[in-house]
């Protein structure tokens, strides 16, 4: 398949990109499409078998449920049976923006979709290219981040087509995203409304706006469940290397390890910011992706650092982890996906790696 690209102008011409965009949709092909939060994989959400060629792209699990993407707020109607007092407020105080209200759903949405549950997500995003697009094509637009299942999720058009390219119908560009992390993802139909998935809209924001919130415990690592929102069950924005993450006391330790790794000959990563960069060893075996001192900064780049490690290629990656106040919550749910889980702490003076697994000799004595 070839796989059309076009750039987006802020101007006049946009406008015959987004009709042609919208007829492909219509004709059952997939689409991808700048946010505020990532670049998403479209198609009809309500066409089955479009549907299933988003899954075929991206070689994503049949049981990771897609959001639905709407362009007006009335729009999400046809797509439950129901909206609480919860879902209400969450619409009044963030859509459209980078959030995902996962709500009863209705007959209209079929199962591939929704990965058989009973519920689906849904998200008006407040970009307006993904606007523009969504109104074009006429329908709801289920759509995953664009990049190969697993994979640090695209924030910018140049990463989707080195994922996607010959495997969709085509990629609209436009431009970098903001927000770099994926949406929020609330469960409404809890007893108290769930964190499912954190981003851009924070706990606090949440809290402050609805009271009560609950966090779900998979963001920890069970995995025996069958997951309401995407990102919850597999390992997933994980460069090709193996990545552990430092967390805590931990975190003062890195250039520790890195030294020992340097001393022998370990080509090692370091994903942190630039003021642990410049207490590393200076070394050509240490391959940096730094941030700078804002967290807001990380969530706008992490999945680009993350993916210039497959350019850069180490044998292994070591990654700061921050706290999870704030923004930080999202961050460290990225970041424990990308490790895998393979988390490392200090404790009683000793590192621990939680999951249990052999750390790779230079990091403990």
């Amino acid at each position: 398949m070839k796989t059309c690209y076009w750039k987006l102008q802020g101007n006049s011409e946009d406008a015959e990109i987004f009709r042609k965009a919208g007829e492909l949709i219509r004709q059952g092909e997939v689409v991808a499409f700048p946010t505020e939060t990532v670049y998403g994989l479209g198609a009809n959400g309500l066409n089955p078998e479009a549907v299933a060629k988003i899954f075929a792209a991206k070689g994503r699990p049949q049981d990771n449920p897609l959001i639905m993407h709407i362009a007006r707020k009335e729009d999400i109607a046809q797509l439950t049976t129901g909206l609480n007092a919860n879902a209400e407020k969450i619409m009044e105080h963030f859509m459209p923006g980078p959030l995902t209200m996962i709500v009863p759903k209705a007959p209209i949405v079929p199962d591939v979709t929704s990965a058989g549950l009973d519920t689906v997500g849904v998200r008006f995003p407040g970009n307006k290219y993904a606007q523009e697009f969504i109104r074009a094509c006429g329908c709801p637009i289920a759509a995953p981040s664009a990049n190969i299942s697993g994979r640090p999720s695209p924030t910018n058009a140049q990463d989707v087509l080195e994922d996607m390219d010959g495997k969709i119908a085509a990629i609209i560009d436009g431009g970098a995203c903001g927000v770099g992390l994926e949406s929020t993802v609330v469960d409404t139909t809890s007893p108290i409304p769930t964190i499912c998935r954190p981003g851009g809209v924070t706990y606090e924001m949440l809290t402050e706006a609805l009271g009560a919130m609950e966090i779900d415990p998979a963001l920890m690592g069970d995995k025996n469940f069958k997951p309401k929102a995407p990102g919850m069950k597999y390992r997933h924005y994980a460069p090709k290397e193996p990545v552990y993450l430092l967390e805590g006391e931990a975190v003062a330790l890195l250039p520790e390890l890195v030294a020992k790794a340097v001393a022998q000959g370990i080509k090692i990563g370091v994903l942190c910011s630039s003021a642990m960069a410049a207490q590393l060893p200076q070394s050509p075996q240490v391959l940096l992706s730094c941030w700078g001192d804002s967290r807001e900064q990380l969530a706008g780049d992490l999945f680009y650092l993350l993916r210039d490690f497959d350019r850069t290629k180490p044998e292994v990656i070591l990654a700061q982890g921050v706290s999870e106040d704030g923004i930080g919550l999202a961050i460290m749910n990225r970041l424990r996906k990308a490790a895998g889980y393979q988390i490392i702490t200090l404790e009683k003076g000793t590192l621990i790696l939680k999951n249990g697994k052999q750390l790779p000799g230079f990091m403990i004595e």
